[in-house]
């Protein structure tokens, strides 16, 4: 069967079906003007910013003092579990936005489910809070 007799069917010649490479152009530009902005500044700091090394600038401490105590020391991880804590429920209150935009299209159903997703974000918070997770003493 021929496809040209398909109803609906267009016939496009080779030539036609080249790209449009001129909607593209956005694309690239934006592109050209991320790696731009990303790029230049660090190799203008290091073309025009000084250079002066010296023994205390190479050492490995330049705090001013000594190390004092070995690398392989208990640390307190308070810091990771806030942070961990932290990302982990504003991610989850970052879900809510799409929900508030369609809110009208979900219906019922779409607000029993985050009504249900509230309700276990917030057990989940309750049970940190009560086990002590945010307690920096």
């Amino acid at each position: 069967m021929d496809p040209s007799l398909v109803p609906g069917f267009i016939f496009r010649s080779p030539v036609s079906l080249k790209m449009n490479l001129g909607q593209y152009l956005p694309i690239l530009l934006f592109i050209l003007v991320g790696l731009a902005v990303g790029v230049i500044p660090q190799a203008l700091a290091y073309i025009l910013g000084p250079n002066r090394p010296d023994a205390e600038k190479n050492s490995p401490y330049e705090c001013g003092f000594e190390a004092f105590e070995d690398a392989r020391m208990k640390f307190d991880v308070r810091y990771y579990l806030v942070a961990i804590l932290f990302i982990l429920f504003d991610l989850e209150i970052a879900f809510l936005f799409p929900w508030a935009a369609a809110l009208r299209e979900v219906g019922v159903a779409g607000f029993v489910a985050a009504v249900i997703f509230l309700a276990i974000l917030v057990v989940g918070f309750v049970y940190e809070w009560k086990k002590g997770a945010l307690d920096w003493e």
